[in-house]
């Protein structure tokens, strides 16, 4: 089956895969009218317009979807991850995964069929670029989750300032709760609420609320729901002639609107990077399709193996590049749900034969490297175990090492094709060959082919072996001895490259070097994210500032109940907190003093230094009385950290996002033009000096 056959039968698929949702779409707004939905319809009478109804047709689409064998993985990916904002509401969590999952369609297969018709003429770059859409397919429906977790934010701000009014009417938490949420008119925030009621009002609220830390969308949500059930356990108090818990509320409302304006300024500054990063993909084949019909002396380098090995190479810079980018652009905003009992490596690994073999790679337990490595884990803050990581290194070596060597081979092969279908003119010009120069060129590479083939694999023929054969065909029966002798020559040259077109040692040395490197990656991979969080330490420090200046004011609080809430929200020093608690009870002092020397964070350190004074000599008030004196102090400072880490995120995005762009223009359009040119005047010059 012919290249051009395997490319209208894709189109065609593609085509009517957008015409069948087009379709389905119809059917189902026809379908609308049946017993069931007319039932449905009856009962939300007076509730609703009479109109055609969006949710109900994304509901069915939702059922659609969880049939289908491909968008399933992606819908219940998406679902597991809007569960967390939509607590116990299935009717929202499906509405929104078949939106996103709709909007990812409608992106998706016109983009698919741009790339078809843009590179139908070369398979292995269709193919390629086919295969990425997937990462960009992930990417998309990150955004839109993430979109919402944003819009989550916005909504308690809204809401907190409703709690305010609420509060002041009755002063208890819960009925002021209860009341904001029934007259809210957001409905996720609504849902939060309601659950937090459902904690404060149950008979042991105390175990409800350490549950609801594990599913609460944000920190935030966690640090209103903790304030609200200390503040009904031990009661409110007067601070001036504000009250404790509405200043509370301020103070997280304060902390939300800085993260909101963090989130908005990263996006916007990242919103075209990755646009920009992908886009040399699209434009490799219009860049040749110029470069070979503008100057055809460069048609041996774009047509043959060179041109495809740069294609090749700017890909991979493109897909690095674009997974830097989104690691950059990644606010964690959304909590990243996955399956951290049993994935693929999990599976994979309990294979005896694999699991013998990853054995041999691991590093033994106590020795300099395993602890090197789990500390990198853990300063990554990845859920990774260190056989998961080493089975990853495993596959994607050998995954990298028989691409490799697959494309090595390959890229021999499109020269060798190169040769037997590239027209054979007797000079090089700038425009593209036409007409009857065309046909002729066509016509002198068919009868070169002849003797290809005739001498194809014979090393040592010569030229003179190649004009005894011309001589005796019929395709030069009537050609003078001096076409026969140039051509004869042209036809050594063709045989010297074709012969020398295998697999060679150096290209299996650097299928060792490629594999070596994709087994480095995971370890490199996470350092950059090591790299992130440290970009991030002082803005997770400042998170605990605010954190103890909520609670130092508090009655009943000790240094204890103050690691307990670090620990519930800390991210880059999760670890050592968790260590200083589980030894809290043997000595505070001592576990303080030991967290102290596990950690390096100077601003850290000072909190640190502040609960061991708070342990034996001053009230928790007194010790962190700074952070209340010079509150405004700190806000502003915590602004300034939001802008450097911004400045220093944008920095590193657009040297990710514009290197393949640069690397697309200059590397396989510029320097291959001034290069070729140059030689090929040489060699006319050459010529014409002979």
């Amino acid at each position: 089956m012919s290249s051009n056959v395997i490319i209208y039968v894709l189109v065609g698929i593609l085509s009517i895969a957008f015409m069948a949702i087009i379709v389905a779409v119809v059917i189902l707004r026809k379908k609308m009218e049946n017993k069931d939905v007319q039932r449905i319809e009856n009962l939300r009478k007076g509730t609703k317009e009479a109109s055609f109804s969006k949710d109900i047709l994304y509901q069915r689409l939702y059922v659609k979807y969880l049939k289908t064998p491909f968008l399933k993985r992606y819908l219940l990916k998406i679902r597991r991850r809007l569960e967390i904002n939509n607590i116990d509401d299935e009717y929202t969590t499906r509405l929104q995964a078949a939106q996103i999952i709709t909007k990812a369609l409608i992106l998706i297969v016109p983009l698919t069929l741009i790339v078809i018709w843009l590179t139908h003429n070369n398979i292995l770059l269709m193919a390629i670029i086919l295969i990425f859409e997937l990462f960009l397919v992930d990417s998309f429906t990150d955004t839109m989750v993430d979109k919402l977790d944003n819009r989550l934010l916005e909504q308690q701000i809204d809401f907190f300032a409703q709690m305010r009014h609420a509060y002041h009417e009755n002063n208890m938490v819960a009925e002021a709760l209860y009341s904001t949420a029934q007259d809210s008119e957001h409905v996720e925030i609504s849902h939060q609420a309601e659950k937090i009621v459902e904690i404060l009002n149950a008979s042991d609220p105390e175990n409800e609320l350490e549950k609801y830390y594990d599913i609460a969308p944000n920190n935030y949500l966690k640090e209103f729901a903790g304030i609200s059930y200390l503040t009904q356990e031990f009661g409110d108090r007067k601070q001036g002639d504000s009250s404790l818990y509405l200043k509370n509320l301020e103070n997280i409302s304060q902390e939300m609107q800085l993260e909101i304006l963090k989130r908005d300024k990263l996006n916007y500054t990242f919103q075209s990077l990755s646009l920009i990063s992908i886009a040399p993909i699209l434009l490799l084949e219009p860049l040749k399709n110029w470069a070979v019909g503008s100057f055809s002396f460069t048609t041996s380098f774009y047509n043959g193996s060179k041109g495809m090995l740069v294609q090749i190479l700017v890909m991979l810079l493109t897909y690095v590049c674009y997974i830097f980018i989104r690691k950059l652009k990644d606010n964690q905003a959304t909590k990243k749900v996955q399956d951290e009992q049993n994935p693929w490596q999990e599976k994979l690994y309990n294979v005896p034969i694999v699991k013998r073999i990853v054995q041999l790679f691991i590093p033994k337990k106590d020795t300099k490297e395993y602890r090197k490595l789990k500390d990198l884990i853990k300063d990554a803050g990845s859920k990774q175990k260190i056989r998961w990581i080493y089975v990853n290194r495993l596959v994607i070596t050998i995954c990298v090492f028989i691409v490799s060597i697959a494309v090595f081979v390959l890229l021999h092969q499109i020269q060798i094709s190169y040769i037997y279908t590239q027209p054979t003119s007797d000079y090089d010009m700038l425009g593209a060959l036409e007409g009857k120069e065309a046909r002729k060129a066509m016509e002198t590479t068919l009868k070169h082919n002849v003797f290809l083939n005739m001498f194809k694999g014979k090393t040592d023929v010569t030229v003179g072996e190649i004009q005894k054969a011309m001589l005796k065909s019929k395709e030069y029966k009537n050609a003078t001895n001096t076409e026969i002798e140039n051509n004869a020559k042209k036809i050594y040259e063709k045989l010297q490259i074709i012969n020398a077109e295998y697999l060679k040692w150096f290209e299996v040395l650097l299928a060792l070097v490629f594999s070596s490197v994709g087994y480095a990656s995971p370890i490199l991979l996470l350092r950059f994210q090591v790299k992130m969080r440290r970009m991030e330490m002082e803005d997770e420090v400042m998170s605990y500032q605010t954190i103890i200046m909520m609670l130092m004011k508090l009655e009943r609080v000790d240094v204890e109940m103050i690691l307990e809430w670090l620990e519930r929200y800390a991210d880059i020093f999760k670890e050592p907190i968790s260590k200083c608690l589980n030894n809290y009870e043997s000595g505070a002092w001592e576990s303080l003093e030991q967290m102290k020397k596990e950690v390096s964070y100077e601003p850290f350190i000072r909190i640190i230094e502040s609960l061991q004074t708070s342990v034996e000599r001053v009230p928790i008030r007194e010790a962190f009385e700074e952070l209340d004196s010079d509150r405004e102090y700190y806000q502003d400072k915590r602004k300034e950290t939001n802008e450097r880490l911004i400045s220093r995120k944008a920095m590193l995005g657009k040297a990710f996002g514009f290197t393949p762009m640069i690397v697309a223009f200059v590397g396989y359009l510029i320097v291959p033009l001034v290069i070729i040119g140059f030689m090929s005047m040489s060699s006319t010059f050459s010529g014409m000096t002979t």
